[in-house]
């Protein structure tokens, strides 16, 4: 629906005569005593009941004004006036000015002093004429279109205000000093108002306004503020303005501190003001701006030293020195230079600043990020090797040979490179208990001096060193896992498969310390009887889906999978294709095309990618050899001092680590500390808000990761190649919540349906107290909370369904039988409407076997009973379930759709899921009354808010406004 403001033209005379509409013999008729023009007197008659209704609980308030004169003229009675004096005169226009979706109004007043018309715009007050209130008539030349008359703009008159020409009541208007005391007096605060806001703008309109900048000397951390400032304070006032603005006072001293310019973007610290302290702001800054293309720094000293001068044109240097033996980068000094100084004039700047000979220096030039450029030609600028306003280098010296090396191959540059892909994270390590910190320890032990965990650790530059390293460790531990899959490969073979889901994944794990400490294989078998045995409340976990917070259970940290796995990945991806029978008669390979196949051909859902996206890659190659023997080995950790709160038996640590390692070789590095195999603890990133998302994708690196960001170490079984973690929901169609998170499954590539049920039912019935047998109960598609696709238990994983990282799924509990057995048959979710009684009933699956709307009509005419011509029906909106208000339910839905099938416009129903009301259509509607409307509104409002369905009611109510010119009646307050 479009509103349309009309335009059309309506002219209105300056005076008016109203006895030919006025006969005053008939003034006293029972009409006009009971509505008068105010409309105060027995307003119910004049009013439709709907208005009465509405206002009938005003209690009788007045909002009329009164514009009673302080003259104390008498009322003169309408019967006393003559026909010729009914004459009305114009003295108010209002007008609108814009279009039907929106515009502006404003008021046209005549003045009886001058005679003249003012236009009364908000604050702007102007002299009009005639030709201008002629304006406001409207009409426009030429025709418009439909949709462009609904936002075409016109000045409209909106509202004729008219008063009677009588001179006895008219003839004289209140004067200034005439006025109430209280109307002067408001007069008075709205100028000294006024003059205020004048006197404030003229402030503004003086007052530069910049960012100001400081490094606290204490702390830092660099501040940020904004300086206010009048133009024509001086500097010296504004750095003492800037001093308190940052809290400096108990710090430092105030001679201790100056302004001086500054680009905050590049860090540059363009020029100070020496020898200015009585210079005007106004000036310093050129001007008061809108905006600044600098800033301003306030720079602080101690009281021994004394502030650089910082001159324009000059370039700002950042000066590392670089110590090869002590293998460290040192904090950064700044230097001051220009642009057109060569590299030896640079050399000997720096060789005065750091006391470092110029003869073998070697300076390295970080342009950007990791792109390292040694300064070798003498004779060069600075700005030809690309040094800009603020610049970082790197300044070593030495004799040792590394410096008649070429600059690729050097020492430096490996340190360098290092440096600038290194890394400071913390890592928060499982909560620990008496038994698995004495199986942490053993292993430390077993492997050298990697010592205790408060003791630094380093796994750096490669294989190196005579004692039994991590490296070493890790070889191990790569060939029991090898033999590992082995054997239960070969335990499958021998048809072993019923072996318990109860059994962990660790009693088949031999310790790979067996050969340096024995007691590391007792520690170990104690840790896995520890969390066997733990309670799984102790272990609760943080990772939830945003579908958690109406869910009263959390997933186990201690996973599932690290206590019950019936399968292997290695089985399950090697797995031949010979077909599967099925209880149906069906084999893997008899999945007839559907509909589903057609309407998503040519178009591959972009949420449902398969391996390459997941990237739960395995730690070990091809070759078995370990992924951490890579290039990238840096890694350096030391304890790290626990937050306050963090919970006793919590180990942090302070990882320096190279960002360029994959995730597969930092779990290896870890494993000392975890006390476990890289492959039986998760790594989880945290996130600012405190959310935790686990890091699957082991063949990745740590570029992502950048300083100071946390991770959380869980115990439990890491993904295996082909593996995919899955949030398993509940499905409840008739719950006023109908999605209800279950918990973290592990789906493989190549696995069947009928599998990943089998491995689900001991993990609902422990961790869910869900007692279900294979058969009743099926996993279909979840796109947010919209149930899709039914998942037939033949259909394999990666094959027939597509499968991603942090996939969900619904698992939903059936009444009877399975009825969806193939992949051409459509289930959707039907309700019925009836509009006799005002309600809806719960939810029935209907099942097709094909998208007919004639089978669809039948199949509810079988379980309604309502006669196969009676149906109507409509597809649901918006997202499960769907949920509309009874009140509008019966005339907003599309009912009864002209169509043959259920796939084309406007249904669309392609896939399992979609939502039909239902009704019959010689059921009459319930007639309400207006209590029972409202109280059904207030029920159904209540209902859909509880479910998130946005509530649109919004009763209108509009009052019309009462001018009573002559004194407020003697109204009834009893009345209405």
């Amino acid at each position: 629906m479009h509103r349309i403001k009309l335009n059309d033209r309506m002219t209105f005379p300056e005076e008016l005569d109203m006895s030919t509409f006025i006969d005053v013999e008939d003034e006293k008729s029972p009409q006009t005593e009971s509505c008068t023009d105010s409309g105060a007197e027995n307003e119910g008659s004049c009013h439709s009941d709907q208005m009465s209704n509405d206002f009938s609980n005003d209690d009788g308030v007045d909002e009329g004004i009164c514009l009673e004169t302080n003259s104390g003229t008498e009322k003169i009675s309408k019967s006393g006036l003559e026909k010729n004096s009914l004459i009305y005169e114009l003295f108010s226009v209002m007008v609108h000015s814009g279009s039907a979706a929106g515009g502006h109004y404003y008021a046209c007043i005549k003045s009886f002093s001058d005679e003249q018309w003012y236009s009364f715009n908000d604050q702007h007050v102007s002299r009009i004429t005639q030709e201008d209130i002629k304006k406001t008539h409207g009409g426009s030349s030429g025709s418009r279109g439909y949709y462009s008359s609904a936002f075409a703009s016109s000045t409209n008159a909106y509202m004729l205000i008219y008063r009677l020409k009588d001179p006895a009541r008219n003839a004289k208007f209140l004067e200034v000093d005439e006025y109430p005391e209280h109307i002067k007096n408001l007069v008075q605060k709205e100028r000294e108002l006024e003059e205020q806001e004048k006197r404030q703008r003229e402030i503004e309109r003086n007052t530069c306004k910049i960012k100001l900048f400081c490094l606290h000397p204490t702390k830092q951390v660099m501040m940020e503020n904004k300086l206010e400032v009048h133009k024509d304070k001086t500097l010296k006032e504004a750095v003492e303005m800037a001093y308190k603005m940052m809290d400096l006072e108990e710090v430092i001293p105030l001679d201790c501190c100056r302004l001086v310019k500054y680009d905050e973007f590049h860090d540059y610290l363009e020029r100070s003001y020496e020898g200015e302290e009585d210079t005007p702001m106004g000036l310093l800054l050129g001007g008061v701006k809108s905006t600044y293309m600098f800033d301003l720094l306030l720079e602080t000293r101690k009281p021994d030293q004394v502030f650089q001068s910082y001159k324009p044109g000059e370039v700002m240097v950042k000066v590392h020195v670089v110590d090869l033996k002590a293998e460290s980068v040192a904090a950064p000094i700044t230097v001051r230079a220009y642009l057109n100084q060569t590299v030896t004039e640079f050399k000997q700047l720096i060789s005065k600043a750091i006391h470092l000979p110029a003869e073998t220096m070697r300076i390295v030039l970080e342009r950007c990020y990791n792109d390292l450029r040694l300064l070798s030609v003498s004779s060069k600028t600075l700005k030809a090797e690309g040094f800009f306003r603020s610049n970082k280098v790197f300044v070593e010296s030495s004799e040792t040979l590394d410096y008649q090396m070429a600059f690729a191959d050097s020492h430096l540059w490996k340190l360098l490179d290092r440096h600038a892909n290194t890394i400071r994270l913390f890592v928060l390590l499982p909560e620990q208990s008496p038994v698995s910190y004495s199986k942490r320890t053993a292993y430390q032990k077993a492997g050298g001096d990697s010592g205790n965990v408060d003791d630094d650790c380093e796994r750096v530059k490669g294989p190196v060193g005579s004692l039994k390293s991590v490296e070493a460790i890790l070889e191990e531990s790569t060939e029991k896992l090898k033999s590992l899959s082995l054997q239960q490969q070969q335990d499958g073979d021998n048809g072993d498969s019923s072996k318990s889901t109860e059994t962990s994944d660790f009693e088949n794990i031999e310790s790979p310390l067996n050969e340096r400490d024995s007691s590391a294989s007792v520690d170990n078998r104690e840790l896995e009887q520890h969390i066997q045995t733990s309670d799984p409340e102790n272990f609760q976990s943080e990772e939830r889906s945003d579908s958690d917070v109406n869910n009263d259970r959390s997933t186990s940290s201690v996973d599932s999978d690290i206590l019950s796995s019936s399968h292997s990945s290695d089985t399950l991806c090697n797995a031949d294709n010979a077909q599967i029978p099925l209880a149906n008669g069906l084999d893997s390979h008899s999945i007839t095309s559907s509909r589903r196949t057609k309407a998503n051909e040519g178009k591959k859902e972009t949420w449902d990618t398969a391996e390459e996206d997941s990237g739960t890659d395995s730690e070990y190659d091809e070759s078995g050899k370990s992924r951490g023997e890579m290039q990238y080995m840096y890694f350096k950790a030391e304890p790290y001092a626990a937050d306050e709160g963090s919970g006793e038996g919590h180990k942090w640590l302070m990882v320096h680590v190279d960002k360029r390692i994959t995730l597969a070789a930092f779990k290896q590095h870890l494993e000392p500390f975890v006390g476990v195999l890289s492959s039986h603890f998760k790594v989880f990133r945290v996130y600012a808000s405190n959310q935790e998302f686990e890091s699957v994708r082991l063949n990745e690196t740590l570029s992502s990761f950048s300083d100071d960001n946390k991770i959380t170490i869980r115990l439990g079984r890491a993904l295996k190649k082909g593996e995919y973690r899955v949030k398993v929901y509940q499905l409840l169609v008739n719950e006023q919540e109908p999605c209800k998170f279950l918990l973290d499954a592990v789906f493989a590539k190549g696995m069947t349906v009928r599998q990943s049920k089998e491995e689900l039912i001991p993990q609902l019935r422990e961790q869910c107290g869900l007692e279900l047998s294979i058969d009743r109960f099926r996993l279909r598609k979840k796109t947010w909370k919209n149930p899709g696709t039914v998942f037939l238990d033949y259909h394999i994983y990666e094959e027939d369904i597509n499968i991603s990282s942090n996939w969900e799924v619904f698992l939903e509990v059936l009444d009877g039988v399975e009825k969806m057995k193939s992949m051409s048959q459509l289930a959707v979710l039907s309700r019925r409407w009836k509009p006799s009684e005002m309600k809806l009933d719960p939810f029935q699956e209907v099942v097709l076997e094909s998208s007919s709307v004639d089978e669809l009509r039948e199949k509810l005419s079988e379980i309604s009973g309502i006669p196969l011509d009676d149906i109507e029906f409509a597809k649901g909106r918006g997202t499960f379930p769907c949920d509309i208000s009874v009140l509008d339910i019966h005339q907003d839905l599309d009912w009864n759709p002209k169509v043959s099938t259920l796939n084309v416009w406007p249904l669309y129903i392609c896939d399992d899921g979609a939502v039909i009301f239902y009704r019959d259509k010689t059921e009459e509607l319930m007639e309400l009354t207006d209590e029972q409307r409202n109280e059904l509104m207030k029920k159904e409002s209540s209902r859909l808010q509880k479910t998130g369905h946005r509530v649109t009611y919004s009763p209108r109510k509009e009052k019309a406004l009462k001018i009573y010119l002559d004194g407020a009646p003697n109204k009834d307050l009893t009345q209405d």
